[in-house]
């Protein structure tokens, strides 16, 4: 892949690669966005990420993106959701200034583009719930990690920024991590998000948790994403493209 835009700082090393029309921005060696201008859907985890927002009635008309990178995620919000409000923070300067310099993301009358600690900001947030609520925290040196655990306390503050018809979604580095959310083992979670669905696909370790204020099947998020532009659902490629089951709580 040709070097695009190379720099260090703060101790991180960053990196705007590109092959043929794709670009990627890695942080420490770790890919924290890919993005094609003539592909919607990135057939990778921020497809994943997105996709649970089609099962909720009515459409979200407010998101928060918790960990922007260099905005795949964004983008795929204002694409198919474009009548909606994003407020996206992101701690990295440098990730924000890459985001607009490479890949074209644009604060808006739609999109707030926020430079604060997402742990911070949300013990700070006073303003109404969210429709959708997206958190892709993620650091590590060479091998990708979550940046705050799935915690009791974490996935509960999470949960209090969800709205009554709304949706968390999560980003974990593996399926076993997913597997160890605090979701699983808290009863109390599940009884205030009581949908759960796991998302992955073949080409990625990433395992997405998306956890719904009422019960919803693998099926009828299927049924929700017949209407979208480039995805065909019931075409055989797009089952193998992406996978998703249900989330059972742990068993113990």
């Amino acid at each position: 892949m040709a070097l695009l835009w190379r720099a260090e700082r703060g101790g991180h090393r960053y990196e705007v690669r590109a092959a043929g029309r794709t670009r990627r921005l890695y942080t420490d060696g770790v890919l924290h966005t890919e993005h094609n201008p003539r592909r919607v859907l990135t057939h990778a985890v921020w497809d994943l990420l997105v996709l649970p927002a089609f099962a909720l009635d009515p459409p979200p008309a407010r998101v928060l993106v918790l960990g922007v990178g260099g905005g795949a995620a964004v983008r795929l919000l204002r694409h198919y959701f474009p009548h909606a409000h994003v407020t996206a923070v992101e701690r990295d300067p440098v990730h924000l200034s890459v985001a607009r310099r490479f890949f074209g993301l644009r604060a808006s009358r739609r999109l707030a583009l926020v430079e604060a600690d997402a742990r911070a900001w949300v013990r700070d947030h006073a303003g109404p719930p969210f429709d959708l609520v997206i958190d892709d925290l993620f650091g590590g040196r060479g091998e990708p990690e979550r940046a705050v655990a799935l915690d009791p306390g974490w996935m509960g503050a999470l949960a209090g920024l969800v709205g009554e018809e709304g949706a968390l979604v999560v980003n974990c580095a593996s399926r076993a991590e997913l597997g160890r959310c605090a979701w699983r083992t808290r009863p109390g979670l599940r009884r205030r998000l009581p949908g759960a669905l796991a998302l992955s696909t073949p080409r990625e370790h990433n395992a997405v948790g998306a956890f719904l204020r009422r019960p919803v099947s693998p099926a009828e998020l299927w049924r929700a994403l017949e209407g979208v532009a480039g995805l065909c659902p019931r075409s055989t490629a797009a089952r193998r493209r992406y996978r998703i089951v249900r989330l059972a709580p742990d068993a113990a």
